[in-house]
């Protein structure tokens, strides 16, 4: 018997061996936390980025409706006449933005003020070229006088940190921002 059992460790001992230690690999549920862990933490990472993404968008999407609101509120009084549009940028639009985009305010935001003969005539589209960047060249500035109906549309290229990862949404390297607004002018 002990000599049947020493001719097969000598024989066979690394097969015996490697076939008991996989079976006792396989039984071992030591790791499978960790194992479970690094499948579930590739997903879970994206989707903590992509909530506190949309948050912060949706976050700065209100602080530029608020600056728009405000400069509007300008024009509508009479308070802007007189400025140009670089003008209305800095001590309007930039005075009245918020720190989210308050450190390049001047160079990224844009503004497009035109004057429309009624509501449903004033132009509210982006425009956009080919690869989604706003064309500047088409943006205006007339503020209109008393009783006009004035469109202020704010536009503000929104860095995207999924574009980052290379998982775009659109066909933008980011998110343009708008905010519009429509009124009339008061007699001022």
């Amino acid at each position: 018997m002990f000599a049947t059992l020493r001719i097969r460790l000598s024989r066979g001992i690394g097969r015996l061996l490697a076939a008991g230690t996989l079976r006792g690999f396989a039984r071992r549920e030591d790791g499978a936390a960790a194992v479970e862990f690094a499948l579930v933490a590739a997903p879970f990472l994206a989707l903590m980025f992509a909530i506190l993404e949309a948050g912060l968008t949706f976050f700065a999407g209100q602080s530029l409706d608020t600056a728009a609101s405000n400069s509007a509120r300008q024009i509508m009084t009479g308070q802007t006449q007189g400025m140009n549009q670089s003008t209305f940028l800095k001590n309007v639009v930039c005075a009245n933005a918020s720190v989210l985009f308050s450190s390049n305010c001047q160079s990224m935001m844009m503004v497009n003020v035109q004057v429309c003969t009624t509501y449903s005539a004033c132009n509210t589209s982006v425009p956009l070229d080919s690869q989604g960047n706003v064309q500047t060249s088409s943006l205006g500035f007339n503020q209109g006088g008393p009783g006009s109906i004035v469109l202020v549309m704010l536009m503000y290229p929104w860095p995207s940190i999924s574009s980052m990862l290379g998982l775009t949404q659109a066909n933008m390297a980011g998110h343009v921002l708008i905010s519009t607004f429509a009124f009339s002018n008061e007699p001022f």
